[in-house]
């Protein structure tokens, strides 16, 4: 669950992040993969640790 909201998060923060900076369509859509990418692994890092501390 904490990674497909990180993954929407870094998504939405991606792309409107390269629309802010006057970037294209293909530049949103990179932007919005990169950054969903790194967020959906950093929440599955953030579940391994909820898991293993309970």
């Amino acid at each position: 669950m904490i990674v497909i909201a990180g993954a929407l998060l870094g998504a939405s923060w991606g792309a409107w992040l390269a629309r802010s900076r006057g970037g294209k369509p293909a530049d949103m859509a990179q932007y919005a993969a990169g950054f969903a990418i790194a967020f959906a692994l950093l929440g599955l890092f953030v579940t391994i640790f909820i898991d293993r501390s309970l």
